[in-house]
């Protein structure tokens, strides 16, 4: 039940000879699905799956409702990030020339296994192929524009780095985990599986019922409490217990992205959403033009 073509156990994409190619981590080295070793510390990872479609949800772990002084969803909300947000482990993630505000968000990320539609909750975790690392990149000085919609936040090209392992299901128990994110060797986000306010078997059902999720899809479970801006330099790492540590480093992108449509902004909802700001109190400082 892994995504289609990939390897039986804990496996790794890479690109080799201009391909992508399954492989398993094996002390210094990466074993291709065809017996050829290549070395890992030089390894080019890619995301290991391949989805028709990547969902994600808002508000799940209640640390980040209390974050916010939000009232508790009474359902979780989602939104779509395309697939050519995706990254791999170790690749850099671009941050265009005057973003003040690209957020990192860890999160657990299951890839489905095989073709899901009205499963009961009770069975839906059957149906997974794996899990990985994810960090759900936002650049919020386009808060204002997207609302929920979130595509100028959350949609651009790799801003969803997964990995670097993909674990098989039977390897991984989505009810007890603990998820932290570490900026420049500091802890700045950690929780476990208890804060969930929408456990994972719940998110699937509730997908499922609406959409059909084909095997390779990536079903992204919520960030906790701490997202904040990085910027450029700054290496992040998402850890899951039992999982493994994916790294990114944050690289300049030399790109102007001034032209038609919303141009990047300072608006009270990229003060709340990416620094935690009260909304009265970010509502002040936008009005008043003070920086923060």
């Amino acid at each position: 039940m892994l995504p289609i073509s990939s390897p039986e156990g804990r496996c790794v994409s890479v690109q080799h000879d201009g391909e992508a190619r399954w492989g398993r981590h094996v002390g210094a080295e990466i074993i291709l699905s065809d017996g050829l070793r290549i070395a890992e510390v030089s390894a080019h990872y890619l995301a290991p799956a391949s989805p028709s479609k990547i969902l994600a949800v808002h508000l799940t772990y209640g640390s980040r409702v209390r974050e916010y002084e939000a009232k508790t969803p009474p359902e979780p909300s989602y939104f779509m990030k395309p697939p050519t947000t995706l990254n791999g482990h170790r690749q850099p993630v671009l941050m265009a020339r005057g973003s003040r505000f690209l957020n990192y968000e860890g999160e657990l990320a299951v890839i489905i296994g095989r073709r899901m539609k009205g499963v009961p909750i009770d069975q839906v975790l059957d149906y997974v192929g794996g899990y990985t690392c994810a960090n759900d990149v936002g650049m919020h000085d386009f808060r204002h524009a997207d609302r929920g919609a979130m595509l100028r936040v959350k949609g651009h090209d790799g801003f969803l780095p997964l990995g670097p392992e993909l674990v098989p299901a039977a390897e991984f128990d989505p009810t007890d985990f603990t998820l932290r994110t570490v900026l420049n060797g500091e802890v700045v986000q950690e929780a476990t599986a208890d804060d969930l306010l929408f456990p994972v078997a719940y998110q699937l059902a509730d997908l499922c019922r609406l959409i059909t999720l084909e095997p390779g899809d990536v079903i992204l479970t919520g960030t906790p409490a701490n997202s904040r801006p990085m910027k450029t330099g700054d290496v992040v790492e998402v850890e899951i217990s039992g999982i493994g540590r994916l790294t990114n480093t944050i690289e300049e992108w030399d790109v102007d992205l001034a032209g038609p449509g919303e141009q990047m902004q300072v608006s009270a909802q990229t003060l709340h959403v990416a620094l935690a700001i009260p909304e009265d109190e970010a509502e002040r400082m936008v009005a008043e033009g003070r920086e923060p």
